[in-house]
């Protein structure tokens, strides 16, 4: 659907609740497909239960895409715990910097962004990425994509992401390639400059 004005707004954890009716339609809207559809681990009650717990975990932050009255997208994270423990099993896998930074608090954990299918392929989701990104005091991000998500996992090839290495979340979830973005899109194993707040 093509949008005549997009408006981004920013939540605080208190607002995120109350945000929430619109948030579960939008995710009902997004993931109501094969293969999610049916599978317990992306129910709605499982995404509720994912989006509030995060509203309680240090450095979240939400920003949503609106048309109108109309929640088109949405984007959150938080700061990755260092002993994460789908970012632990990475092992060597992981950029060293990056792990040194974790333990500083300097990884962002992009948990989920989503677009209406009605409004895709319009930059929305990356906007919010970039957005989302720029706010970050973090110099590293890091997310987890199932492989065959598209258009989601090729987006983030395109926008910088390595992949570098393949996770579980539960041992009911899906394998999902963990992927991390460097603050300048340079290699993850070379050494970057902090992000730099607008």
């Amino acid at each position: 659907m093509p949008i005549a004005e997009l408006r981004l707004n920013r939540h605080t954890p208190d607002a995120t609740v109350r945000a929430l009716d619109d948030l579960l339609d939008l995710y009902t809207r997004v993931y109501n497909v094969p293969p999610y559809i049916g599978d317990p681990f992306f129910s709605v009650d499982a995404f509720r239960d994912r989006l509030l717990g995060a509203t309680q975990l240090n450095g979240f932050e939400c920003l949503t895409a609106h048309s109108g009255e109309t929640v088109v997208g949405l984007i959150h994270g938080v700061t990755l715990p260092a002993e994460r423990t789908w970012w632990t099993s990475l092992g060597d896998q992981r950029p060293e910097a990056m792990i040194t930074a974790a333990k500083a608090e300097g990884v962002a954990w992009l948990r989920e962004l989503m677009v209406r299918p009605d409004y895709g392929n319009q930059g929305i989701g990356r906007r919010l990425h970039d957005e989302w990104i720029a706010e970050r005091r973090q110099r590293w991000t890091a997310l987890t994509c199932i492989p065959d998500n598209e258009p989601a996992h090729g987006a983030y090839r395109r926008w910088g992401y390595e992949i570098i290495g393949q996770i579980k979340h539960a041992d009911d979830s899906p394998v999902y390639d963990a992927m991390v973005l460097p603050a300048t899109g340079s290699p993850a194993s070379e050494e970057v400059p902090p992000r730099q707040r607008p």
